[in-house]
């Protein structure tokens, strides 16, 4: 348990705080705080770290604030952009957003008592002394661009003012953009793996879902959930999810074999802002939880076959009128009559249409597509849904973006893409998706569209024309998309999901078209979306090659004969030979044969994707059904 004196510490300096003397003042009341951090976040979503003694901040906090601090193109992931000739980075203070301290529970402050803290301040990333690169740089110019736009659609197509509770355009102050996000993750006693049937019962049965947690798990989650209220990040709630089995009470008092699955949950913040926060509280969910000896993961999925860490996305637009008054612009009038305003029609429209340029920035990694697979919840089809009427709101689990709507509060009316994962990029899946629906109002507003012709687009059969959704696809179901359609029906109906990182990035060359999108007023260029590009495809390549193939390896030498040749029956020998003859297709060279994982490095080093690709789908076919003939033969075994 934490022994700090959590009233007595600084957790945040808020971005109407960031006056010079205001900093000074704040630091020197808390003695703790010893270092100071400029956190930027490059094209990859990796944040920078460094420590500077909070003395010499202070001594020359004009400097810092102005000028940041300097690195290189070797420490940042900027490809095409930080070349090695040219790869002079700035990392520049962000005084719009609050500042974190994040606390080191394990190392107290002999003085004070408190542990010892850093200042980190979200940063932006300046090359070369003028162009602003980066992951946030992105998001913000993707939100004022957002901003100003609605702005001048709105002027330009006031028709649209019939269908919201506002007058006109004049009466608008400002958009505002929210967003927030859900975070999962797994907890486990260090080196205990749960048996994964065990796992898969307990989800289908739901023995864990919302239960009560116990033991270090509940201490450890109450902690963190009144930790981060002190940041004011306004929780919700924290419960356990699907996915974990109990935990046991070992001889030693200790609790031991802990396997759960949590979510926390806290309100909506700015775009920018909501991306921060989320960056922050990964931070200290994992330390507290590790100060009572739990691990903690936010892979996208930990155990195959079990339910993996999703982190669901909202996102919503606001007007803040110069009355006061806020007004959610994708709420119509009349909540019982019609489902969405145009912009909420045109912004979900957009979402869909341009899902296939989004999606390379939501699932950019092995692990992402390894949760994205056809069924338990795994949102992989190009889909909504938005209820049977008006008046009963959707919750269909199995779409790709959720409607959420409370008919009693306007203001709540939001999407939730519950595809992203918590290692997903938020700073960009935000500018994606936020840039995507621009352009799906635009149409919407420039056609003068009603909610009732918005309606039909969206809810088009197959194979229909419509001014601006693709003509051969559906975007609207209400049924379970996994129950009630065949998989050749997903893929022609929604579009195939892409299986492996390769065939994701490839659509930036399949929808060329659509990448138009990101480039309004030059908020991604082609050398950004080239670097992400090559950024992705790198990240990819090394994992498949330095990782995964070895990994795959160690578990093919794994699965070694168990049974005596004379103390066993027919049914060990039949199970085995099956076994290792796929231990030799996916791992054994010959002279004249190459394995498997033998091809996938040697595509890889040749730079022939196409087949590294291709051949990775086949591993994990061929993995999954080795896993699954091994747990057979094993268990037949005396």
């Amino acid at each position: 348990m934490l022994s700090y004196d959590l009233d007595k510490m600084l957790y945040v300096i808020p971005a109407d705080k960031h006056d010079p003397q205001e900093i000074k003042e704040l630091l020197e009341a808390h003695p703790e705080v010893k270092f100071v951090s400029l956190m930027g976040i490059d094209i990859g979503g990796h944040d920078t770290d460094e420590k500077i003694p909070v003395e010499e901040f202070i001594a020359d906090m004009d400097k810092f604030l102005t000028s940041g601090v300097q690195t290189d193109g070797s420490s940042v992931v900027l490809p095409k952009i930080a070349k090695l000739n040219n790869a002079k980075v700035d990392i520049i203070p962000d005084l719009t957003v609050n500042w974190f301290i994040d606390h080191n529970f394990n190392y107290p402050d002999y003085e004070t008592g408190l542990p010892v803290g850093t200042l980190r301040i979200p940063s932006s990333l300046v090359h070369n002394d003028s162009a602003r690169v980066g992951s946030r740089v992105i998001l913000r110019d993707a939100i004022q661009n957002f901003n100003e736009d609605l702005m001048e659609l709105m002027r330009a197509n006031p028709y649209v003012f019939k269908y919201l509770d506002i007058d006109g355009v004049d009466d608008i102050d400002r958009i505002e953009v929210t967003a927030a996000t859900e975070l999962e993750f797994w907890v486990k006693t260090p080196d205990d793996d749960a048996d994964r049937e065990q796992l898969s019962t307990a989800q289908m049965l739901k023995e864990q879902y919302w239960k009560r947690t116990t033991g270090p798990v509940r201490t450890a989650l109450e902690e963190v959930m009144m930790v981060l209220q002190k940041y004011g990040f306004e929780m919700e709630m924290g419960h356990k999810e699907v996915g974990g089995v109990k935990a046991k009470l070992g001889n030693s008092g200790n609790y031991d074999h802990v396997m759960e699955q949590l979510e926390i949950d806290w309100k909506f913040s700015s775009a920018v802002q909501a991306a921060d926060n989320e960056n922050q509280i990964k931070y200290v969910v994992r330390d507290i939880f590790r100060t009572y000896g739990l691990e903690v993961t936010f892979m996208a999925k930990p155990v195959e076959g079990v339910a993996g860490n999703g982190e669901h996305t909202h996102m919503g637009v606001a007007a803040r009128l110069k009355d006061g008054r806020r007004v959610n612009l994708f709420s119509p009038v009349d909540m019982k009559k019609e489902f969405l305003s145009p912009i909420g029609f045109g912004a979900l429209m957009g979402l869909l249409k341009n899902y296939d340029v989004i999606n390379p920035f939501v699932s950019s990694t092995n692990d992402s597509l390894n949760r994205l697979k056809p069924g338990y919840e795994a949102p992989v089809c190009t889909v909504t849904s938005l209820g049977h009427s008006a008046e009963m709101p959707s919750r269909n689990r199995t779409v790709l973006v959720g409607l959420v709507r409370d008919l009693g509060n306007t203001l709540a009316t939001r999407f939730e893409l519950r595809s992203p994962n918590p290692k997903s990029n938020t700073y960009l899946v935000l500018a994606a998706s936020y840039m995507a629906m621009l352009d799906g109002i635009k149409e919407a507003l420039e056609h003068g569209k009603t909610p009732e012709e918005l309606e039909r687009s969206i809810s088009k059969e197959y194979g229909q024309e419509d001014f601006y959704l693709d003509k051969d696809r559906i975007y609207r179901s209400e049924k379970d998309v996994f129950d009630e359609y065949t998989a050749e029906e997903r893929d022609k109906l929604f579009g195939r999901a892409p299986r492996t990182v390769w065939e994701n990035i490839k659509a930036f060359d399949r929808y060329a078209d659509k990448l138009e999108i990101f480039k309004r007023d030059d908020v991604m260029d082609d050398v950004t979306l080239g670097s992400y590009r090559e950024a992705i495809r790198a990240q990819w390549a090394t994992e498949l090659h330095d990782r995964i193939i070895p990994d795959t390896m160690d578990f093919v030498r794994a699965c070694c004969k168990a049974h005596d040749d004379m103390d066993c029956v027919d049914y060990d020998r039949h199970y085995w030979e099956k076994i290792q003859r796929l231990r030799n297709y996916l791992g054994r060279d010959t002279l004249d044969r190459y394995c498997l994982l033998t091809r996938i490095k040697q595509a890889l080093d040749s730079g022939d994707y196409d087949g590294a690709s291709d051949m990775q789908i086949e591993m994990q076919q061929k993995v999954e059904e080795l896993t699954n003939l091994y747990i057979i033969y094993k268990k037949n075994l005396f």
